[in-house]
């Protein structure tokens, strides 16, 4: 496994939409598990494939130490609800910003042995998956943001 390099904000990398994943491969495989290395390395909650220059619907969510997610080619079925809760995003350091979301989503993908899952995501996970699909779509929380703030080393 590899610690890949996390894009930012400026990238273009980052606005681009992403494709299907057709076949789960080795290249896949090893995807997920730099991707997750890579996210917790960052102490992140979520990763998507296009942050780490990869152009794939590809997604890893750890919001529950120990509990992680691996999603290819999520798709929200269902969002109810809102909340309105601040977030941050490891392609946007130094950031977070006050971001609408709905607070119960369920997700479909496929896990890596290319079992469809269903996820019931609740208020975290809502907003993990909502924030990590967007990703996929060339789109940035910073895109949606109601207030954005700059953190200080103090935080």
């Amino acid at each position: 496994m590899a610690i890949l390099k996390i894009l930012k904000e400026n990238d273009t990398g980052l606005r681009l939409h992403s494709r299907e994943v057709s076949e789960i491969t080795p290249r896949i495989l090893r995807l997920l598990d730099d991707m997750k290395e890579t996210m917790r390395d960052a102490d992140g909650c979520g990763l998507a494939a296009p942050q780490v220059g990869v152009l794939r619907r590809v997604v890893v969510m750890e919001t529950e130490p120990g509990k992680m997610l691996e999603l290819i080619n999520p798709v929200i079925k269902k969002a109810e609800g809102e909340q309105c809760e601040i977030e941050g995003c490891l392609s946007l350091p130094g950031k977070s910003g006050k971001v609408k979301r709905p607070a119960h989503v369920i997700v479909e993908a496929l896990d890596r042995n290319g079992k469809l899952c269903r996820y019931d995501g609740y208020e975290l996970n809502a907003r993990c998956f909502c924030h990590e699909i967007d990703h996929l779509d060339g789109i940035l929380y910073s895109d949606k943001a109601i207030e954005m703030y700059k953190n200080t080393d103090n935080d």
